[in-house]
C-alpha cells in the first residue's frame, strides 16, 4: 500500500506517519513510497492504540523513574504467551504488542516469549518481575515442594540411590516411540497412530554398566506431546530427572523441537540430544549440530556442554551407548537421585483414565517410600481409593513398588488428575475426611459444563465444542492446547467435556448448544451416528492430538471476517459540474492518477476527507464515449451517488479484494 494512501485513510499527513513508524517498531525510511499490506492493515486495526503517540507532549516522552517501592511485583513463568502476559500485567494486548515492537520484538498474541524477554518488558512498564517456580495447589504447597520436604525430613543415613527418571521429547515423527521401542525391544510402535504417542506411559529397563558390570535401572516417561508434560509441570509435579531430546538427522530442528528445548530449560533438566535416523542417506549430522548451536546448545565435540548421542532407533544403532550416557549423567546428579524406601510413601500421577471393566485407574510414579498392595491412597486429606491391584508395564501383578518405579493402580474411587501427588498409608487415620461427593472430579460418563461467556464476549462468534476422550491425560492435554489457539475476534467454547464413548445425550447436547463433537480415541456406535445424522450434528473422531487442534484452528479461521484490501486504480479532480439530476451528475474531470473507466466504484474526498462513495456510469471525451481516461486527460463522466460533487473534489476509483484471515492476523 502507498504510504500517502495509508495517511489519507488515517486522516493524518504523510510526515506524521513517517514520524510514527519508528515509535511502533516499523523500520521504514523517509524515502519509502510503499509498505507491506499486512503491516498497513495492522496499523489501521490498532490505530486507536497508536494515535495517542502522535499527540504526545514532549514532557510526556520523558520517562519518569519509578521508585522500587512503587513497582508492583509480578511473578512470570519461564515461558508465557503474549496474551497471557498481557492478562498477567492487566494491560490491553495491543499495548503490550506495541511495547514489544518498540523493543524490536515482533510477535502475535498467541506466540510465546521467555522469561528474560518478559522481565525486560515488565520492568519497562513499571513492574518488579520475578521468575515463577512450580505453581501451587490449593493447599499452598507445590508437589515438588512436598516431595523435597519429605525427602529432606528423612534420616540421611536411610536415603538410598534410586533409578533416574528420563523424559523423552521431540518433534512429531522424529522417532520418540521408535527409540523407546528399541530400548524395550518390544513392538509398541505398531499400536501407535502416525508415530505420535497419545498417552503418557512409563517403562523401566535394566542396563549393565560397561565399566563396573553393575546392572542399573532407568525409568522412561513417554509424553503425548509437550502439552501433557507442561500440564504436569504447571501443577508443580517434578517427575523427571533427565531429558532426552530426539532430533531426526534428516530433518533437523523443527518448531516443536524448539518448544521442547524451552520446556526442558524451564524445568531445569540435564539434557541429552539423541540425533536419530543417522542411517538415512540424507542424514546431515553437522547441520543438526549447527541448528542446535543456534538454540544455544553447543555440542561437546564443538567445545560446548551439550551431550549428543548418535543413534538409529530403527536399526538399534547407538542405543547401548545412549543408555550408558544416561547413567553417566545420572551419576553426576546422584546426590539428587535419592529416596528412602522405608519412609513416607509419596507418588505422582502421570496417567489417569477410566476403564470400562476396571473403573478409574491411574499410572503413578513412586518418588519416596514403598507402595504396598492394599495401601490407602490419600490426596489433600481426601481418600481417593485403595491400591487393590498393582501392575507393572507388562501386566505382571506386584506386591510392592519402590522409588522411581512406575505402576498401574486399580482401586480408585474417582480418577485423580495428572500431576496429583498421592500419599499411600497402610492404615487410614481418623484425620482423613470422607470423600467429598460435591468436589468436582471427572469420572466415567460425567459431563463438566463450561462457564458461559461473559457479557463483554456476547456477540462474538464462537466455535462450540463437546470434547470426549478415553483418558484424563488426553482430555487435559487437548483442553490446554485449545486454550492457546483462541483469537480475540472468535471464541473457543468447550460446552462440555467428559470421558468415554459418544452417547445420544452428547448428540442432543450438541444440537442444543450448536456444537460439534470432537471424539479422541473413543468409539461411536452406528445408532449414535444415525442420531447425529438425523440431528445434523457434526461428529469428528481423531487419533492424533494435532489433527484435532488443526481442525479447530481451521474452524476458528472460517469464522474470522475477511480483511478488505482496497486499491486505488485511478483518480481525478472535479473541474466543473455541468448537470445535476438528483443522484446523477455530469461533471468534468482532470485525471491525476491511473485510469478511470465506466462501471468503476469511486470514493469522494473533499479537503482530504472522505465524504461518500458512488459509481461512474460512462466516460466521455468530447461527445464520444470512451473505455477509459488516462492520467493527464480531461474528460466528462456520468456519476451516480448520494454525495453531490463540487469543484476541487477528488474522485478516486478503487477495487476491493477480500483477504482470508488467519489466527495470526
Amino acid at each position: 500500500m502507498n504510504i500517502s494512501e495509508l495517511a489519507r485513510r488515517l486522516k493524518i499527513t504523510s510526515t506524521q506517519l513517517y514520524d510514527l513508524f519508528p515509535q511502533i517498531g516499523i523500520d521504514v525510511g523517509r524515502r519509502a513510497i510503499k509498505i507491506d499490506d499486512k503491516v498497513a492493515h495492522k496499523i489501521m486495526k490498532n490505530w486507536s492504540q497508536y494515535q495517542p503517540l502522535l499527540f504526545k507532549k514532549p514532557e510526556e516522552e520523558v520517562k519518569t523513574e519509578i521508585a522500587p517501592e512503587e513497582r508492583k511485583n509480578v511473578e512470570i513463568p519461564a515461558i508465557i504467551t503474549v496474551r497471557d502476559f498481557a492478562a498477567l500485567l492487566n494491560l490491553p494486548v495491543t499495548k503490550l504488542i506495541v511495547t514489544l515492537m518498540n523493543n524490536g520484538i515482533l510477535t502475535a498474541l498467541n506466540e510465546k516469549i521467555d522469561y528474560d524477554t518478559a522481565s525486560i518488558i515488565a520492568e519497562d512498564l513499571g513492574f518488579a518481575p520475578s521468575q515463577k517456580s512450580d505453581q501451587q495447589d490449593e493447599t499452598g504447597e507445590t508437589t515438588s515442594d512436598l516431595i523435597k520436604t519429605t525427602i529432606e525430613s528423612e534420616d540421611p543415613s536411610s536415603l538410598r540411590s534410586r533409578p533416574p527418571v528420563v523424559v523423552v521429547m521431540g518433534h512429531v515423527d522424529h522417532g520418540k516411540t521408535s527409540l523407546l521401542d528399541a530400548i524395550r525391544k518390544t513392538n509398541v510402535i505398531a499400536s501407535e497412530s502416525g508415530g505420535i504417542t497419545q498417552h503418557i506411559g512409563a517403562y523401566q529397563v535394566a542396563k549393565k554398566m560397561k565399566t563396573s558390570g553393575e546392572e542399573k535401572l532407568i525409568t522412561f516417561i513417554d509424553t503425548p506431546g509437550h502439552e501433557a508434560f507442561t500440564t504436569m509441570r504447571s501443577r508443580g509435579a517434578k517427575i523427571a530427572d533427565i531429558a532426552i531430546l530426539v532430533v531426526a538427522a534428516d530433518d533437523g530442528i523443527k518448531p516443536q523441537t524448539v518448544e521442547a528445548i524451552k520446556i526442558i530449560r524451564a524445568a531445569g533438566l540435564p539434557l541429552i540430544v539423541a540425533i536419530n535416523k543417522i542411517d538415512r542417506p540424507d542424514a546431515d549430522i553437522d547441520k543438526v549440530k549447527r541448528e542446535l548451536s543456534d538454540q544455544g546448545l553447543i555440542p561437546e565435540d564443538w567445545g560446548g556442554a551439550t551431550i549428543c548421542s548418535l543413534i538409529s532407533a530403527k536399526k538399534q544403532t547407538g542405543i547401548d551407548d545412549l543408555l550408558e550416557t544416561i547413567l553417566l549423567v545420572a551419576d553426576i546428579e546422584k546426590e539428587k537421585l535419592v529416596a528412602n524406601p522405608a519412609g513416607t510413601t509419596i507418588a505422582t500421577v502421570i496417567e489417569s483414565h477410566v476403564d470400562k471393566n476396571e473403573g478409574p485407574v491411574a499410572t503413578i510414579l513412586v518418588q519416596n517410600g514403598t507402595l504396598h498392595q492394599n495401601d490407602f491412597l490419600v490426596l489433600d486429606n481426601t481418600l481417593y481409593g485403595k491400591a487393590r491391584l498393582l501392575k507393572d508395564y507388562y501386566g505382571k501383578a506386584l506386591s510392592e513398588v519402590l522409588p522411581s518405579q512406575p505402576v498401574k493402580i486399580i482401586g480408585f474411587k474417582k480418577a485423580p488428575r495428572i500431576g496429583d501427588c498421592l500419599t499411600a498409608l497402610p492404615i487410614l487415620p481418623e484425620s482423613v475426611e470422607k470423600m467429598n461427593r460435591n468436589k468436582e472430579q471427572l469420572t466415567a460418563g460425567s459431563i463438566v459444563i463450561a462457564p458461559k461467556l461473559s457479557e463483554k464476549d456476547k456477540g462474538i462468534p464462537s466455535v462450540n465444542i463437546i470434547l470426549k476422550t478415553d483418558t484424563l491425560g488426553s482430555l487435559e492435554a487437548i483442553a490446554t492446547t485449545l486454550m492457546k489457539i483462541e483469537h480475540p475476534d472468535v471464541k473457543i467454547k468447550v460446552t462440555s467435556k467428559g470421558l468415554g464413548a459418544i452417547t445420544t445425550a452428547d448428540i442432543l447436547n450438541a444440537e442444543a448448544t450448536k456444537s460439534f463433537i470432537a471424539g479422541f480415541h473413543v468409539p461411536l456406535s452406528a445408532q449414535v451416528r444415525d442420531v447425529a445424522s438425523e440431528k445434523h450434528v457434526d461428529v469428528k473422531l481423531y487419533k492424533i492430538i494435532y489433527e484435532l487442534t488443526d481442525d479447530v484452528k481451521t474452524r476458528v479461521e472460517e469464522l474470522l471476517a475477511p480483511l478488505i484490501q482496497r486499491t486505488i486504480t485511478g483518480a481525478g479532480t472535479v473541474l466543473k459540474v455541468f448537470r445535476n439530476d438528483h443522484g446523477s451528475m455530469v461533471v468534468g474531470l482532470r485525471i491525476t492518477e491511473g485510469v478511470l473507466a465506466p462501471g468503476v466504484r469511486v470514493q469522494i474526498l473533499r479537503n482530504g476527507e472522505k465524504v461518500g462513495e458512488g459509481k461512474i456510469k460512462t466516460v466521455q471525451l468530447g461527445k464520444i464515449e470512451i473505455k477509459e481516461a488516462v492520467n493527464g486527460q480531461e474528460c466528462g463522466i456520468l456519476y451516480e451517488g448520494r454525495v453531490e460533487l463540487v469543484p476541487d473534489d477528488s474522485v478516486q476509483a478503487f477495487s476491493e479484494k477480500k483477504i482470508k484471515r488467519t489466527l495470526e492476523s
